[in-house]
This record gives structure tokens, sequence and C-alpha cells, in this order.
């Protein structure tokens, strides 16, 4: 009956009035957020990659001025050598509260945090081609067994049921275990990076569309070499949706 009883938000409250649940970076007590762990004013300083981005990989540019004549400007890197992907857009800069987010997922075992922050690159997934398939980035087997659970995964699979695109994490695979890139420079991170993924089943996505999920965008090395490999494998094309992207 209506009136009666007690509303989600209101039973909320009253949980973290009597067990409040502290910012992780700013100490103060999340009271209603979007993220848990994270308290509404420090995610609500999240800087969101909405402004002039590079037109292929989506480096963001400091300033509209770099496209304003030339719509099709390149970042440096692309000029350079051309990506395997298609297109690629980042939500937001890796730093503050969507750092802090994406290292509690990763390193916190906050499996939960998985579809909450999924729902933060669907702006960015939509603003890409449209997809045949969603893809995550995947972990090498004993990775995986060490952590648990590849976020990446988690991420793409929130995007897949929002965007009701199917998800397929069986078709691409990690077949080498790597050093964790972040310990690396750019050139070593492609030759770490190398000969590191294979696609199993080209049946599964020979001719389509693929997205392809990570978690963050450093130098591209990652996605770069799982475009390479799905291009190679027959896929039409791949585009590619980060949650973050270091500068």
């Amino acid at each position: 009956m209506e009136g009666k009883g007690w509303s989600g938000k209101t039973f909320f409250r009253i949980l973290q009035a009597l067990f409040p649940t502290f910012c992780r970076l700013c100490s103060a007590p999340v009271l209603e957020s979007p993220v848990p762990w994270i308290c509404g004013a420090c995610w609500g300083k999240v800087r969101w990659l909405t402004g002039p981005v590079c037109p292929r990989c989506g480096f963001p540019f400091p300033s509209p001025e770099a496209l304003a004549h030339s719509p099709g400007h390149l970042c440096g890197s692309c000029r350079g050598k051309e990506p395997p992907f298609s297109l690629a857009r980042t939500a937001g800069a890796h730093e503050g509260a969507l750092r802090e987010a994406i290292h509690l997922l990763k390193y916190g075992r906050r499996h939960s945090l998985g579809k909450t922050l999924g729902r933060f690159l669907l702006p960015c997934a939509g603003a890409l081609p449209a997809s045949d398939i969603v893809v995550p980035v995947p972990l090498h087997p004993s990775r995986l067994r060490h952590r648990g659970f590849n976020q990446s995964l988690l991420l793409a699979d929130a995007v897949s049921g929002e965007m009701g695109v199917p998800l397929d994490y069986i078709a691409l695979e990690r077949v080498r275990p790597t050093r964790p890139q972040v310990e690396l420079t750019p050139d070593e991170r492609k030759a770490n990076i190398r000969g590191a993924f294979a696609v199993r089943r080209p049946e599964r996505i020979e001719d389509k569309t693929v997205l392809l999920v990570d978690d963050v965008f450093t130098t591209g090395a990652t996605v770069s070499e799982c475009a390479r490999v799905l291009r190679k494998a027959g896929a039409n094309e791949v585009v590619v949706a980060t949650l973050s992207r270091s500068a």
C-alpha cells in the first residue's frame, strides 16, 4: 500500500547513520554517492574527458584550438603510427576518485564496483560505432587465479547488459604471462605485450565489429595488441572503450 514501508533510500540512510562508511580519499562519511567507499564531493571532482580529443585514440587535447580548424587532426602518436583499432574513447582521467575506485575494484576486491563503474563507460561506448559483440581484455590464467576475477570482464559485462550487445569472453585469450605494464616504459610495454594474446575461436569474431573493453588506457599498447590480433583473426573492426586514461 502506498505510503507504507521504507524506501530503499531511507533504509540506506539509516544504515549509513548506524554503520558509517568513510571516504577513501578525504575520510568524510559517505552519505549519498554514486560510488560506494567514495563520497559525493570527491566523486564530483572526477575529470570526465568530454572535451576535445584525438579523433582516433581519444587522447585529450589541452585546448579546443587543436580541432578548431582541422577536425581530423590526430595526436602525435596516431600520426606516427596508425593504431590497429578504428576508434578509442575513455570515460575519465586516471586520477583522484576514479583512480581510487579502479584500485578498489582491482586490488581491494570490491567486485560490486564492476557494475557501478561499468555504467560510467556507457557515454564513451555509446559514442563509438555500433558493435556486434563486447570483448574484455583477458587476464592470463595464472593472474586470474591469483586475483580471482577479471576487472575488465566485470566492466564489459555491465556495458553489454546496458547496451544490449552480446558479451564474449571466450574468443580472445591471454596465452602468455606478462609483467605488469605499470612497471615499464612505453617501448618496454610494447615488447612485453607482443604475442601475449590469441584468438582461439575466430568464428566468434569473424566479420564482426568488436567493442574491446579495458579499465585503464596508458600508452595503448595492450588494447592495440588485442585489436591487432582480433583484426588478424577476421574481425571487421575493433573499437575501444576504457574507463580511465593516464597522462
